[in-house]
C-alpha cells in the first residue's frame, strides 16, 4: 500500500492535526505490513499561488509549451502524479477560520484541473481520480461536529465536495476538537484517536 500523507499546519510537532494525521497512518502501516509512506509538508514546500503563467500551462497543449509554460506546469503536474500514485491519502487539515489552511488551497488548485483529474461530458463532471481511500485528520479549536457551530464548519464539507468531485468518494473525516475548551481539550487528541477506525 502506498500512503500520501499531506500536512498543512505551520505548527509542526505542536499540531493537533499533524499528531491525528500521524496516528491514522500509524494504524495503517499496522493493518498494511509493508507499506510504503510518503509525506509532504505542504508548509515547508509550499505550490506557488495561481499566476497567469500557470493558467495558461494549464490550458495550452503540452506541445505548445514555451519553456516558461513547460517550467510553471512543473508543480501540478507533479502533484497529480504524487496523487495517482497512492492508494490511500490522509490529509492533515486544521481550520483557520472556519475553513482550510492556504497551503492545502494553494496544493488544491494544483491537482484541480481539466483533462487531468476532472472532466466534463454531456453527462456532467466526472472525477478521475478513483479508487482512492482518503482520511481527513481535521483539528479545530471548538467543536464544529455537531452543535450550532455545525454552520460554521467550511472545512470537512469543502474538502468533502472538492474531492468528491474529483472522484475520491470513499472517504473519512476523524476530528480532534475542543482542543481550545477548558473542559475538552486535555482528552481531545486522546479521544480523536480512540475514533480512527480504517
Amino acid at each position: 500500500m502506498k500512503i500520501l500523507h499531506l500536512i498543512s499546519s505551520p505548527r509542526g510537532g505542536a499540531s493537533f492535526s499533524v499528531k491525528l494525521g500521524n496516528a491514522i497512518v500509524d494504524k495503517l502501516e499496522a493493518a498494511n505490513p509493508g507499506s510504503t509512506v510518503v509525506v509532504h509538508d505542504l508548509t515547508k514546500t509550499p505550490f506557488p499561488h495561481l499566476e497567469e503563467v500557470h493558467i495558461n500551462s494549464f490550458f495550452t497543449p503540452i506541445e505548445n509549451h514555451s519553456p516558461e509554460l513547460t517550467e510553471a506546469v512543473k508543480h501540478s503536474d507533479a502533484a497529480i502524479a504524487q496523487l495517482k500514485d497512492a492508494d490511500v491519502i490522509v490529509i492533515g487539515a486544521p481550520m483557520y477560520n472556519f475553513s482550510i489552511h492556504s497551503t492545502l488551497k494553494v496544493w488544491i488548485d494544483h491537482i484541480a484541473r481539466v483533462g487531468q483529474t476532472f472532466n466534463y461530458s454531456e453527462k456532467g463532471p466526472e472525477g478521475l481520480v478513483k479508487n482512492k481511500k482518503v482520511y481527513l485528520a481535521i483539528s479545530s479549536g471548538g467543536v464544529y461536529s455537531e452543535g450550532f457551530m455545525k454552520a460554521y464548519d467550511f472545512t470537512e464539507q469543502y474538502l468533502r465536495a472538492l474531492l468528491g468531485f474529483l472522484g475520491m468518494t470513499d472517504l473519512k473525516a476523524i476530528r480532534v476538537e475542543g482542543v481550545n475548551v477548558p473542559n475538552l481539550k486535555d482528552t481531545a487528541l486522546e479521544k480523536a484517536v480512540a475514533g480512527i477506525e480504517l
